[in-house]
């Protein structure tokens, strides 16, 4: 709209402060002006939804043990533990944590005929949201028990086998976690 009508954006957030300035202070064909004003109108109401869903959402969180248990992990944060809580829903529907990662597809997948057996790469079967948040939990991390197993596992396999078998071991905290609203792995010894 802004460039029909021959206006630079000088700002990069055209929603924040600057932004809104800006365009208070427009003088455009009336035509142009009535379809900002209602898309304003429109995001400001999408705003104020977002923000009231978003309220909920942390306020069932913040009583789930899982939620608070699985950001002790390192790489885990408010946002991906959302997702991990959101994604798998009732974790007691898995018995083992392998039963998880297969669920969510980072496992390898296996063809077996007779006495030959083909390993090949992940399924990929399962929530991708979930696949993804394991993924980027685990990108950065070198140390810990998880950054451990990227690291020795990408300097043998490659990097993208590193973070596929630390996704998965990530995955079992999480599994660990959300079941017992604690996880006994990344407690330190007493010396």
């Amino acid at each position: 709209m802004l460039g029909k009508q021959g206006v630079t954006v000088p700002m990069s957030d055209l929603f924040g402060k600057a932004g809104g300035k800006l365009l208070d202070d427009l003088h455009l064909d009336p035509a142009y002006h009535a379809r900002i004003v209602s898309l304003r109108r429109l995001i400001e109401a999408l705003d104020f939804e977002i923000d009231v869903v978003a309220r909920r959402t942390a306020a069932k969180l913040a009583a789930h043990p899982g939620y608070r248990a699985v950001q002790a992990i390192d790489g885990v944060g408010p946002v991906l533990a959302a997702i991990f809580v959101a994604e798998i829903g009732d974790v007691s529907r898995f018995h083992r944590p392998q039963q998880l990662c297969s669920w969510a597809g980072l496992t390898p997948r296996h063809r077996e005929s007779d006495t030959t057996v083909h390993r090949g790469q992940i399924t990929k079967q399962g929530s991708p949201l979930l696949r993804w948040a394991a993924i980027e939990a685990v990108q950065r991390l070198s140390r810990g028990p998880i950054g451990a197993t990227r690291v020795r596992v990408a300097a043998r396999r490659g990097s993208n086998i590193g973070k596929v078998a630390a996704g998965r071991k990530l995955l079992s905290l999480v599994f660990y976690g959300l079941r017992d609203g604690h996880i006994r792995a990344l407690r330190t010894r007493p010396a």
